[in-house]
Protein backbone atom coordinates (compact mmCIF):
# COMPACT_ATOMS: atom_id res chain seq x y z
CA UNK A 1 0.00 0.00 0.00
CA UNK A 2 2.80 2.64 1.20
CA UNK A 3 4.58 1.60 -1.99
CA UNK A 4 1.25 2.14 -4.38
CA UNK A 5 1.08 5.81 -2.83
CA UNK A 6 4.43 6.67 -3.39
CA UNK A 7 4.18 5.46 -7.45
CA UNK A 8 0.65 7.41 -7.38
CA UNK A 9 2.39 10.77 -5.64
CA UNK A 10 5.23 10.75 -8.17
CA UNK A 11 2.79 10.10 -10.91
CA UNK A 12 0.54 12.86 -9.71
CA UNK A 13 3.45 15.24 -9.23
CA UNK A 14 5.12 13.90 -13.04
CA UNK A 15 1.31 14.36 -14.47
CA UNK A 16 1.32 17.70 -13.27
CA UNK A 17 4.51 19.24 -14.41
CA UNK A 18 3.10 17.54 -17.87
CA UNK A 19 -0.07 19.19 -17.74
CA UNK A 20 1.63 22.58 -17.60
CA UNK A 21 3.96 21.89 -19.80
CA UNK A 22 1.32 21.13 -22.72
CA UNK A 23 -0.79 24.11 -21.44
CA UNK A 24 -4.11 21.96 -21.88
CA UNK A 25 -7.18 24.16 -21.74
CA UNK A 26 -8.29 22.01 -18.82
CA UNK A 27 -6.56 23.24 -15.37
CA UNK A 28 -4.16 20.67 -14.29
CA UNK A 29 -5.49 21.34 -10.73
CA UNK A 30 -8.73 19.74 -11.72
CA UNK A 31 -6.19 16.75 -12.52
CA UNK A 32 -4.40 16.70 -9.02
CA UNK A 33 -7.54 16.83 -7.59
CA UNK A 34 -9.05 13.77 -8.78
CA UNK A 35 -5.86 11.48 -8.19
CA UNK A 36 -6.06 13.19 -4.57
CA UNK A 37 -9.86 11.75 -4.38
CA UNK A 38 -9.08 8.48 -6.18
CA UNK A 39 -6.45 8.20 -3.00
CA UNK A 40 -9.04 9.15 0.01
CA UNK A 41 -11.40 6.46 -2.20
CA UNK A 42 -8.77 3.81 -1.58
CA UNK A 43 -7.72 4.69 2.04
CA UNK A 44 -11.69 4.85 2.81
CA UNK A 45 -11.87 1.35 1.31
CA UNK A 46 -8.59 -0.57 2.58
CA UNK A 47 -9.83 1.05 6.29
CA UNK A 48 -13.11 -0.99 5.81
CA UNK A 49 -10.71 -4.12 5.22
CA UNK A 50 -8.66 -3.45 7.89
CA UNK A 51 -11.90 -3.33 10.05
CA UNK A 52 -13.33 -6.61 8.83
CA UNK A 53 -9.79 -8.31 10.13
CA UNK A 54 -10.43 -7.09 13.39
CA UNK A 55 -13.36 -8.65 13.48
CA UNK A 56 -11.85 -12.14 12.01
CA UNK A 57 -9.49 -11.69 14.59
CA UNK A 58 -12.18 -11.70 17.18
CA UNK A 59 -13.97 -14.72 15.87
CA UNK A 60 -10.81 -16.34 15.72
CA UNK A 61 -10.52 -15.74 19.71
CA UNK A 62 -13.52 -16.81 20.43
CA UNK A 63 -13.45 -20.08 18.16
CA UNK A 64 -10.05 -20.37 20.41
CA UNK A 65 -11.89 -19.76 23.73
CA UNK A 66 -14.89 -22.82 22.90
CA UNK A 67 -12.10 -25.08 21.73
CA UNK A 68 -10.06 -24.49 24.78
CA UNK A 69 -13.05 -25.21 26.74
CA UNK A 70 -13.84 -28.13 25.42
CA UNK A 71 -10.35 -29.27 26.08
CA UNK A 72 -10.70 -28.63 29.83
CA UNK A 73 -13.79 -30.29 29.90
CA UNK A 74 -13.03 -33.91 27.73
CA UNK A 75 -9.80 -33.53 30.57
CA UNK A 76 -12.06 -33.78 33.32
CA UNK A 77 -14.50 -36.01 31.39
CA UNK A 78 -11.39 -38.40 31.17
CA UNK A 79 -10.66 -38.33 34.62
CA UNK A 80 -14.06 -38.94 36.10
CA UNK A 81 -14.04 -42.34 33.52
CA UNK A 82 -11.44 -43.45 34.88
CA UNK A 83 -11.89 -43.01 38.31
CA UNK A 84 -15.10 -44.72 37.52
CA UNK A 85 -13.25 -47.37 35.31
CA UNK A 86 -15.26 -46.78 32.36
CA UNK A 87 -12.48 -47.61 29.94
CA UNK A 88 -14.29 -47.15 26.58
CA UNK A 89 -15.81 -43.79 28.16
CA UNK A 90 -12.22 -43.00 28.97
CA UNK A 91 -10.78 -43.78 25.26
CA UNK A 92 -13.57 -41.67 23.74
CA UNK A 93 -13.22 -38.53 25.79
CA UNK A 94 -9.07 -38.79 24.84
CA UNK A 95 -10.11 -38.81 21.06
CA UNK A 96 -12.31 -35.87 21.66
CA UNK A 97 -9.37 -34.43 23.90
CA UNK A 98 -7.02 -34.46 20.99
CA UNK A 99 -8.96 -33.55 18.51
CA UNK A 100 -9.81 -30.09 20.57
CA UNK A 101 -6.27 -30.11 21.24
CA UNK A 102 -5.26 -29.54 17.84
CA UNK A 103 -8.32 -27.78 16.91
CA UNK A 104 -6.77 -25.25 19.90
CA UNK A 105 -3.17 -25.28 18.29
CA UNK A 106 -4.63 -24.47 14.73
CA UNK A 107 -6.78 -21.50 16.12
CA UNK A 108 -3.82 -20.48 17.99
CA UNK A 109 -1.25 -20.40 14.86
CA UNK A 110 -3.77 -18.94 12.83
CA UNK A 111 -4.67 -15.75 15.38
CA UNK A 112 -1.01 -15.24 16.06
CA UNK A 113 -0.25 -14.99 12.59
CA UNK A 114 -3.28 -12.75 11.97
CA UNK A 115 -2.40 -10.80 14.85
CA UNK A 116 1.13 -10.20 12.87
CA UNK A 117 -0.04 -9.76 9.61
CA UNK A 118 -2.70 -6.68 11.69
CA UNK A 119 0.19 -4.96 13.29
CA UNK A 120 2.45 -4.60 9.66
CA UNK A 121 -1.09 -3.85 7.92
CA UNK A 122 -2.17 -1.15 10.72
CA UNK A 123 1.94 0.63 10.30
CA UNK A 124 1.01 0.34 6.58
CA UNK A 125 -1.94 2.48 7.03
CA UNK A 126 -0.83 4.79 8.97
CA UNK A 127 2.19 5.40 6.24
CA UNK A 128 -0.46 5.40 3.47
CA UNK A 129 -2.62 8.32 5.61
CA UNK A 130 0.61 10.22 5.70
CA UNK A 131 1.45 9.81 2.14
CA UNK A 132 -2.38 10.80 1.53
CA UNK A 133 -1.24 14.09 3.83
CA UNK A 134 1.43 14.60 2.02
CA UNK A 135 -0.92 15.19 -0.90
CA UNK A 136 -2.76 17.58 0.74
CA UNK A 137 0.17 19.44 1.37
CA UNK A 138 1.96 19.20 -2.24
CA UNK A 139 -1.50 20.56 -3.52
CA UNK A 140 -1.84 23.56 -0.83
CA UNK A 141 2.09 24.22 -2.13
CA UNK A 142 1.33 24.04 -5.55
CA UNK A 143 -2.25 26.10 -5.14
CA UNK A 144 0.31 28.92 -3.39
CA UNK A 145 2.74 29.11 -6.01
CA UNK A 146 -0.19 29.37 -8.77
CA UNK A 147 -1.69 32.22 -7.12
CA UNK A 148 1.64 34.14 -6.47
CA UNK A 149 2.48 33.32 -10.15
CA UNK A 150 -0.78 34.94 -11.48
CA UNK A 151 -0.64 38.20 -8.59
CA UNK A 152 2.87 38.57 -10.51
CA UNK A 153 1.57 38.29 -13.65
CA UNK A 154 -0.89 41.18 -12.89
CA UNK A 155 1.36 43.45 -11.85
CA UNK A 156 3.84 42.78 -14.54
CA UNK A 157 0.79 43.58 -16.91
CA UNK A 158 0.05 46.91 -14.99
CA UNK A 159 3.79 47.69 -14.65
CA UNK A 160 4.35 47.00 -18.40
CA UNK A 161 6.24 50.24 -20.21
CA UNK A 162 4.06 50.13 -22.82
CA UNK A 163 1.34 50.73 -20.62
CA UNK A 164 2.40 52.82 -18.69
CA UNK A 165 3.26 55.40 -22.16
CA UNK A 166 -0.21 54.39 -22.62
CA UNK A 167 -1.35 55.69 -19.63
CA UNK A 168 1.08 58.81 -19.86
CA UNK A 169 -0.51 59.66 -22.87
CA UNK A 170 -4.16 59.57 -22.04
CA UNK A 171 -3.20 61.83 -19.12
CA UNK A 172 -1.67 64.08 -21.32
CA UNK A 173 -4.72 63.92 -23.38
CA UNK A 174 -6.90 65.41 -20.66
CA UNK A 175 -4.35 67.98 -19.46
CA UNK A 176 -4.14 69.19 -22.60
CA UNK A 177 -8.56 69.20 -23.12
CA UNK A 178 -8.07 71.30 -19.97
CA UNK A 179 -5.88 73.76 -20.98
CA UNK A 180 -7.96 74.40 -23.76
CA UNK A 181 -10.89 74.83 -22.02
CA UNK A 182 -9.32 77.12 -19.55
CA UNK A 183 -8.09 79.01 -22.33
CA UNK A 184 -11.11 79.33 -23.76
CA UNK A 185 -13.18 80.54 -20.74
CA UNK A 186 -9.86 83.41 -20.20
CA UNK A 187 -10.88 84.32 -23.66
CA UNK A 188 -14.79 84.62 -23.18
CA UNK A 189 -14.19 86.66 -20.13
CA UNK A 190 -12.03 88.76 -21.43
CA UNK A 191 -14.14 89.72 -24.44
CA UNK A 192 -17.42 89.99 -21.76
CA UNK A 193 -15.38 92.62 -19.71
CA UNK A 194 -14.39 94.59 -23.07
CA UNK A 195 -17.41 94.60 -24.47
CA UNK A 196 -19.26 96.25 -21.05
CA UNK A 197 -16.28 98.46 -20.64
CA UNK A 198 -17.33 100.03 -24.09
CA UNK A 199 -20.77 99.99 -23.21
CA UNK A 200 -19.99 101.63 -20.42
CA UNK A 201 -18.26 104.45 -22.40
CA UNK A 202 -20.42 104.78 -24.81
CA UNK A 203 -23.42 105.38 -22.38
CA UNK A 204 -21.74 108.47 -20.79
CA UNK A 205 -20.94 109.74 -24.30
CA UNK A 206 -24.74 109.47 -25.21
CA UNK A 207 -25.38 111.24 -21.62
CA UNK A 208 -23.04 114.28 -22.00
CA UNK A 209 -24.44 115.33 -25.39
Amino acid sequence: MANLFTRLKATVVADFHELLDQKEQKHPMTHLNQYIRNCEEEVKRLKQLIEKQYTIQQEYQKELQLANAMVEKRKRQATLAEEMNEEELVQEAIEELQHYQTRVNQLSEMADENKNQLSQIETKYVQMKQKLKDLYVKRLELRGRENIARVHKGMNNVLHTELLDKSESKFQDVENYIERLEQQVTTKYRLHTLDARFAELEKKVSTSK
